[in-house]
């Protein structure tokens, strides 16, 4: 209760403890990009053997989860130390390499814990002290996770679409960012929006330009958010989203038919709309306006 007041009075620590909580969390979340997709293609090779007599196990491989094992070198699988564990620190403290036998650390583990603490110190100062920065904190972290997942699979997984799908509608019955009605239809709208475009231009194309996880998503977000955020996020994601695209064209990074993940590029508007939503319409409005 001490902790909760102070928090309430002092902004300045608001924000040191949910940067460090950020920061924290930003090194789970490199665990859940990196084993939840293990852990579905274990399911998935288990429901095959349940259904079809499939093999379930590859000789040698350790069923994995979230919590076990524990942190270790992806090459040498040598345990992490605790405070080689640490965000952001631990990876500069070995320079990028393990300590034991000094294979390379991907720079994306530092960069998503400094990303998800510096994301979360925004929450802070845009919501302060309120039940608002709990949700927003919540939905912040699923949309790095998000993010981080499709970049390295090209996949949103249905274990963190659904759930935050389902955490938003249930929290419009309070009105955090939305009423139950703006929630429902926010969801409703918001699968049903990339659903139409994914066939339409499969008709014009014969190819699928999107999965089913970039629908689930921007349902999520329309739950969260409500039905009115869903023209913004389109907008900005489908903007930035091309320019990402032709600027890897160009550069010969990637090629038209290359695929390229777009959940990134949906949760990244979802955060925007989330944090100066309010903000950017009325900025579009003022700018419209006759003057």
């Amino acid at each position: 209760m001490a902790l909760i007041d102070a928090l309430h009075s002092s902004p300045t620590l608001l924000l040191i403890v949910i940067t460090i909580l950020g920061l924290l969390i930003g090194s789970f979340l490199n665990v859940v990009a990196y084993r939840l997709p293990l852990r579905i293609e274990q399911d998935f090779r288990n429901a095959c053997r349940d259904s079809f007599g499939a093999p379930a196990e590859i000789p040698g491989e350790k069923l994995v989860s979230l919590i076990r094992p524990g942190s270790q070198c992806p090459h040498c699988h040598t345990p992490i130390k605790p405070w080689h564990n640490l965000p952001v620190v631990g990876w500069l403290m070995l320079r990028g390499k393990c300590a034991a036998c000094a294979a390379p650390i991907s720079v994306q583990y530092p960069i998503v814990e400094a990303v998800t603490g510096l994301m979360s110190a925004v929450c802070a100062v845009h919501f302060g002290a309120t039940p608002q920065l709990l949700a927003a904190l919540v939905l912040t972290w699923s949309l790095i996770a998000l993010t981080v997942t499709d970049l390295r699979t090209m996949y949103l997984p249905d274990d963190l679409t659904l759930p935050l799908l389902w955490t938003g509608l249930v929290i419009s019955l309070w009105g955090v960012f939305a009423t139950p009605a703006e929630a429902i239809l926010g969801a409703a709208l918001g699968y049903g929006l990339l659903w139409g475009v994914f066939h339409l231009f499969r008709l014009a194309t014969g190819k699928e330009g999107m999965g089913y996880g970039d629908f689930k998503l921007l349902a999520a977000l329309g739950a969260w958010l409500g039905w009115q955020a869903l023209p913004q996020i389109v907008l900005l994601s489908a903007l930035v989203g091309a320019a990402v695209g032709v600027a890897l064209i160009v550069s010969r990074r990637a090629e038209w038919s290359s695929r390229i993940p777009f959940g990134p590029y949906i949760a990244g508007a979802g955060w925007i709309a989330l944090i100066w939503g309010e903000r950017i319409n009325h900025a579009y409005l003022a700018y419209i306006q006759p003057h």
